[in-house]
């Protein structure tokens, strides 16, 4: 098949970034325009997930490959020259494992922030010190999702991969040293370990001990996302078709990289919420606040100021799973009616629910299918909600920012703003992790502040939608049918 011949842009720009946004399902590359914050081009690549149950891995030497066909798709469409692009920057899915040899090469695939097999490993974690001492230490109480307990079952279950590891990385400090040699990581991402302390700014030596893990495995922890790592190295700038020794910024997880592209941490933008619909369901906000308050956990920002997260393991991916097994196209939904459907086919981290599985409750006779996804939709924006009346925010009545794949579809839009009774944001830009990764990296190149240049850009505007009247006749049927259920399902496994 011949490829399609690169386009011109109409305005080539003096300079280019690239943002880099390694998720869970896939690789974006998102070629920017430094100076406007024009989104130029974005190059995909697919990942492969595994696992049976709870499992849930990927290869890590897939998001590297992912990275490269990523970036020279994003090229290749973009018809610009790769000597004007000035800097790149990696935002990547938060809490992943990933276990290296001496060499920098996989021991094992990485596990990934959606494996609930470290479920009792959390529960061990968090009885070994208190709640109470985890939120003052990190800012969040170990649940399944968090590396350190991920670490915990690696040595319990696969003692010889543990003993073997040379370094410990979190995907996209993995990527990171890959593009510059250099083993640095950010406060934002490296606060979703639960070996980080948000108290000090910097890794705790008891947790360390606690856990069994040595300092010197970890990667550094830069001051901010926007910190230069390093250069571009000669091999990987071979590997990518870049300048060598352009600046690779120390990057961050993707929610703080989304929050940087909206720009959270500005003046005027402080406590606003943002939900954002993707294989997760995730709430934060950017606070000036250190966060200490379960189950919302405790994150720093990247840019120094914090970033309170609440996130549910089950949002689109569940969603499709159901219109998949009705038959529906995932827009082809009616409000649930008495039908209410808590889609836990993952489990659940908020609720901490890490062994649940799906309930449909409430069918009769005359239920349509199109009411039981409407019930799918409802199910999992309650539970989103409900984990977002858990941040601990100063602007309670502030527009909510929705992002994330859900929020070009017409059905969500509409389920968030009927039960939440809030206005809405939408923004236009489709790629906001990777502008923010794109702004991080536009910082390092120019010392700017990366929040500054992604209001400058204007990545955040978008269509505002005005509250509708609160539909707590749903809400309080969902709500009821949560709570009832949740003790069973804690019964049912344990």
């Amino acid at each position: 098949m011949p490829s399609r011949p690169a386009r011109k842009p109409a305005t080539a720009p003096a300079a280019a970034v690239i943002g880099v946004d390694s998720s869970t399902q896939s690789t974006k590359a998102a070629v920017v325009d430094a100076a406007t914050g024009r989104l130029l081009a974005v190059g995909r690549a697919p990942h492969t997930v595994t696992g049976q149950g709870g499992a849930r891995e990927s290869d890590p030497e897939e998001w590297w490959r992912a990275l490269r066909t990523a970036v020279a798709a994003a090229l290749a469409d973009s018809g610009l020259d790769p000597a004007v692009v000035i800097g790149i920057a990696v935002a990547g899915q938060q809490h992943g494992l990933v276990v290296l040899d001496a060499d920098g090469s996989p021991l094992r695939p990485a596990l990934l922030w959606n494996d609930t097999r470290s479920a009792p490993q959390a529960v061990a974690l968090t009885a070994a010190l208190g709640r109470e001492t985890w939120l003052d230490r990190t800012g969040s109480v170990p649940v399944a999702s968090m590396t350190a307990a991920k670490w915990m079952w690696l040595r319990e279950h696969e003692p010889a991969a543990a003993a073997a590891a040379a370094a410990v990385r979190l995907p996209h400090d993995f990527l990171t040293e890959r593009l510059s040699g250099a083993a640095v990581t950010d406060p934002g991402d490296a606060s979703g370990t639960c070996w980080y302390s948000t108290a000090t700014g910097a890794y705790d030596p008891e947790l360390l001990a606690l856990t069994g893990m040595r300092a010197e495995l970890l990667s550094t922890v830069a001051a901010t996302g926007a910190t230069r790592a390093g250069g571009l190295t000669e091999q990987a700038a071979r590997a990518l078709g870049l300048p060598a020794g352009i600046p690779v910024a120390a990057g961050t997880g993707d929610n703080m990289a989304a929050a940087v592209g909206l720009g959270l941490g500005a003046e005027g933008l402080l406590d606003h919420p943002v939900v954002s619909l993707g294989t997760s369901g995730t709430v934060f906000a950017a606070t000036r606040n250190r966060p200490h308050s379960a189950p919302v956990a405790g994150f720093a920002g990247a840019d120094g100021t914090y970033l309170p997260l609440g996130c549910t393991l089950n949002c689109t991916l569940a969603v499709d799973k159901v219109a998949g097994l009705l038959g529906l196209d995932r827009e082809n939904a009616a409000p649930g009616g008495e039908a209410v459907l808590l889609p836990f086919l993952d489990g659940e981290r908020t609720p901490d629910l890490p062994a649940a599985s799906g309930l449909l409750h409430g069918l009769r006779h005359d239920t349509t299918r199109q009411q039981i996804l409407g019930a799918a939709y409802e199910g999992a924006v309650v539970a989103v909600l409900r984990a977002l009346d858990e941040l601990p925010l100063d602007a309670p009545d502030a527009p909510i920012r929705l992002i994330g794949g859900g929020a070009r579809g017409a059905m969500w839009v509409e389920t968030v703003r009927r039960l939440s009774g809030r206005p809405l944001v939408v923004p236009d830009a489709a790629e906001l992790v990777a502008l923010g990764a794109a702004a991080l990296a536009a910082g390092a190149a120019t010392g700017r502040d990366p929040v500054a240049l992604a209001m400058e850009w204007g990545t955040g505007r978008g269509r505002e939608l005005p509250a509708v009247p609160r539909d707590t006749a749903t809400w309080n049927r969902v709500t009821s049918v949560l709570d009832r259920a949740t003790p069973a399902l804690l019964a049912a496994h344990p």
